[in-house]
């Protein structure tokens, strides 16, 4: 591993240019065995320029900081914190998939339609 901390740097940034509330950014930097983690804290306000839509700016940051990481021969992660008071609601588990209906189920329409055609 490496103790550059040009990755730590560089997210600091590019962060604090995107965001409203620059004096709330905290980046930290972890070595491990898996390699460096460099840990984010932003203002709740400010999360949603960070993450971007459907995620693009915070896919961005993590291309980069893979390219930052391999011109250093190191894998570099990103962990994006979500902040305390945020209005984000919690997530569903797994099991909560939505199901199909009688109504809504289309082998049972097929069916009836076949039926229908068949009378």
């Amino acid at each position: 591993m490496t103790d550059n901390v040009q990755d730590k740097e560089f997210v600091e940034y590019v962060v604090k240019m995107l965001v409203d509330h620059p004096d709330d950014v905290k980046v930290e930097r972890k070595i491990d065995e898996m390699g460096v983690l460099i840990t984010l804290d932003v203002n709740a306000q400010d999360m949603g320029m960070v993450i971007g839509r459907e995620g693009m700016t915070a896919k961005a940051l993590r291309t980069l900081l893979r390219v930052i990481g391999a011109r250093n021969s190191a894998r570099v992660n990103l962990k994006i914190n979500e902040p305390e008071g945020s209005t984000r609601p919690p997530r569903e588990t797994a099991s909560a998939t939505p199901t199909l209906t009688d109504a809504e189920d289309p082998t049972k329409a097929l069916d009836e339609m076949m039926n229908e055609l068949k009378a």
